[in-house]
């Protein structure tokens, strides 16, 4: 039975690896993981920020079906996800850090249940080894221990990680955690690490937040002119949190700042691969590294993670499965695919939900039919969830506030709620500054988008018919309590 290790570095780009040929970024331990399996060059995330990206990627499903639409959108127990799949395979599957998976109310308590004030909850099935709620309060509490005076919250701790060294930032901690965890087991263990950086604030820990000077750091892709701009774009660069600084030296530092910290959470990956090497675990063991969503970087004037553009959703992958081979994988692949993919790769049905494939067909080098194009959803209706929340039998407001991008090798095309569009000629300009104007070739993109979602509507109980013979796909009946 071999072991599982499941790591999620949060917003981290697909661009920021060294084996990606990053310019800056210098990222040994992970660029090892991709070669001794596969890196998959254009892997996508379905959703941002946290809580939908990690929805889509725990349960396989896209937005449109799991319907985790912001932070603070409880996550239905209905659905199946990669812990439940773990435990049907013989795991007892453990957390280090965070899920950031909402209770569904009608698991609650009560009305007073502690975990409807709150979001980041931890995902059903899992194990806790370590449990990082978003205030951060076991690091605070160590941080504390070793004599640091921590004042203010969370955000401001993290802010000071460039005042201490590397070996006490909060990915270390999470790593000592987990290596502390790891010594005790035994053959077969499932473990979930969680690592909330290269998440903003943009401060790299220790000798990290001086890997690269600021001067050095390249600059991003600039947005096109104001007049041109959608107006979702016009707002989200006037917001403060997503708005990236227009001072040049501000934004070369907040990029240097961001590389450091990839680089500080590699090197904590190259403890945790050394003691799999030092127990003679690296051949037995799967090892999956993806993100809940990507990062802005200032790329079109943004900064965070949102709206359509895909820095916000073009994502880090690597499967390194000792069953398989190695090498790179240039198909489009999707965080949903991550699911299905382990389900076979440890002997576990596939779930009827999951709206992704596996990716064994691929890795196995088979010639197989696969998706022309990846998709991506961003729901921001919760800037109008409040005490004034319209009723959607008589206010369709909510509904609308939403998009879907369907990105191929030559046209991003991107649908909002309210009817429009924009479509982005890739080949003209692969920066998405240029729009389609070719009629045809946006029908197409439009039309692309629509087969998606139709062929991604819910099956669990489509496909039976309640007759006596009981044709299609049936589940297990369970049995009526006495």
């Amino acid at each position: 039975m071999k072991n599982v290790l499941f790591i999620t570095l949060d917003q981290f780009r697909g661009d920021a690896l060294s084996s990606a040929g990053h310019e800056f970024a210098r990222t040994p331990a992970l660029d090892a993981i991709a070669a001794r399996g596969f890196r998959l060059t254009r892997h996508f995330a379905q959703s941002a920020p946290c809580s939908p990206g990690r929805a889509a990627l725990y349960t396989g499903t896209y937005q449109m079906n799991n319907r985790v639409v912001a932070n603070g959108t409880p996550h239905s127990r209905s659905l199946d996800n990669i812990a439940y799949v773990a435990r049907r395979a013989g795991y007892d599957p453990v957390l280090f850090g965070y899920t950031d998976q909402g209770l569904d109310p009608s698991y609650a308590v009560d009305d007073c249940d502690p975990r409807l004030a709150y979001y980041d909850g931890i995902l059903p099935g899992f194990s806790v080894g370590l449990y990082l709620p978003e205030d951060q309060s076991p690091w605070l509490r160590w941080l504390r221990g070793l004599g640091y005076d921590i004042v203010g919250n969370y955000v401001e701790a993290l802010r000071q990680e460039p005042n201490r060294p590397a070996e006490h930032s909060l990915s270390s901690f999470l790593t000592n955690r987990f290596l502390q965890w790891h010594e005790r087991q035994g053959e077969g263990w499932f473990a979930h690490l969680s690592y909330l950086r290269p998440h903003s604030p943009y401060a790299a820990a220790g000798e990290f937040s001086k890997r690269h000077r600021a001067e050095d750091v390249d600059l991003p892709i600039a947005p096109v002119p104001e007049s041109e701009r959608h107006p979702l774009h016009a707002l989200a660069m006037m917001n403060e949190a997503s708005g990236a600084p227009t001072d040049e030296g501000k934004l070369r530092e907040l990029r240097a700042q961001y590389f450091g910290m990839v680089e500080e959470v590699d090197t904590q990956l190259a403890r945790v691969i050394d003691a799999l090497v030092a127990r003679g675990e690296l051949d037995n063991t799967l090892i999956v590294v993806t993100a809940d969503h990507g990062e802005q970087l200032g790329d079109h004037g943004l900064l965070e993670k949102l709206a359509f553009y895909p820095q916000s959703y073009h994502i880090l992958g690597i499967w390194s499965d000792p069953d398989l081979g190695n090498g790179v994988i240039h198909e489009f692949t999707e965080n949903v695919d991550l699911l299905p993919t382990l389900c076979e790769s440890i002997g576990v049905e596939i779930p009827r939900q999951c709206d992704g494939r596996s990716l064994v067909p691929l890795l196995q080098g088979e010639s197989t039919e696969w998706r022309k194009a990846a998709h991506y959803e961003w729901d921001w209706r919760y800037f109008f969830v409040n005490s004034r929340t319209p009723d959607w039998a008589t206010n369709r407001l909510l509904s609308r506030q939403n998009l879907a991008v369907s990105l191929s090798d030559d046209l991003a095309y991107v649908q909002f709620g309210d009817g429009s569009y924009r479509a982005f000629d890739l080949v003209a300009d692969p920066t998405w500054r240029t729009e389609c104007s070719d009629i045809d070739r946006i029908l197409s993109g439009a039309q692309e988008l629509l087969v998606w979602r139709q062929e991604h509507l819910r099956r669990e109980t489509t496909d039976m018919l309640l007759t006596s013979s009981r044709p299609g796909y049936w589940p297990a009946v369970a049995s009526a309590s006495a």
